[in-house]
């Protein structure tokens, strides 16, 4: 399965789809989301999971980029574990996203259990977030991921419009990330689908932080986000002068703009031109 985790690391944008709604498949591939997420929980109901099931199996074989398309199960505590996990066995995505995730032995366990395919923590309560470093480290763990909304009722918070109470949260995000050696962790949702300047405010709201993706919920979603992580031109120059004068430095130190450069911001400006790359390549 690592081969197809390459494209988790770098996904700006996870396009969820309900997976009874097949029709919505090849939009949602279409739409130009970096991931495609196949929900098997919040977007179906109880009684509805094993169609759902029955239904991505089927049209399973109709993919051409499974490197592209993660599952979300259903909880680690849920009845339908079982047969989400035979399911994303067999059918072999790019990631597994496990909702709810409090524990890192569960998470584990089911790595083991699907047979090696990454895992995508969703953390959405308290119990989750105070496992965080735990979960982050677990064997199996791709990303982190911040179901931010469950997270708020789950503590009882107010939300605000800038989300400030959310603040210590996302830097734990990061920080529990960065220390377990994984790429930048993904923000939650944006309800508002329409307006693309709410959408990009809210995406670089999580970028400030240290957020490398965000969960989308509709296919609109998808341009603003990208141009939120897109960097401006004066971003794209300043990080190739940096990354030229390190090549011609062969290792010694060097001074960019009359600054001195050293290692962290030469792989700052190593992401940056990555992500003039990948913004040039979804064009």
């Amino acid at each position: 399965m690592t081969d197809l985790s390459s494209s988790l690391l770098t996904a700006r944008s996870f396009l969820f789809v309900p997976a009874n709604r097949t029709d919505r498949y090849a939009k949602a591939m279409a739409s130009g989301a970096d991931i495609v997420v196949i929900d098997l929980e919040d977007a179906i109901a109880h009684d509805a999971k094993d169609r759902a099931r029955m239904l991505l199996d089927a049209a399973w074989a109709g993919f051409d980029h499974e490197d592209r398309v993660v599952i979300r199960i259903n909880g680690l505590d849920s009845l339908d574990l079982a047969d989400d996990a035979a399911l994303c066995a067999s059918l072999g995505p790019a990631g597994v996203m496990v909702p709810k995730a409090e524990s890192a032995e569960a998470l584990a366990s089911l790595h083991e259990r699907l047979g090696g395919i990454p895992l995508v923590p969703l953390i959405e309560s308290a119990a989750g977030y105070a496992e965080l470093d735990a979960i982050a480290r677990a064997d199996g763990t791709l990303r982190l991921a911040f179901g931010h909304i469950d997270f708020q009722a789950d503590l009882g918070m107010v939300p605000g419009p800038d989300q400030a109470e959310l603040a210590p949260a996302r830097f734990g995000f990061v920080m529990a990330s960065r220390a377990a050696g994984l790429a930048g962790p993904i923000d939650g949702i944006t309800v508002e689908t329409s307006k693309a300047s709410e959408i990009v405010s809210a995406t670089r709201r999580g970028i400030r932080f240290g957020f490398t993706g965000k969960l989308c919920i509709h296919p609109d979603q998808i341009g603003p986000v990208h141009a939120a992580f897109a960097p401006s031109a004066e971003d794209a120059a300043w990080a190739r002068r940096v990354v030229e004068a390190a090549e011609s430095s062969h290792g010694g130190a060097i001074r960019v703009d009359g600054r001195m450069v050293d290692r962290p911001v030469i792989l700052l400006a190593e992401r940056v031109l990555a992500l003039v790359s990948q913004t040039d390549s979804k064009k």
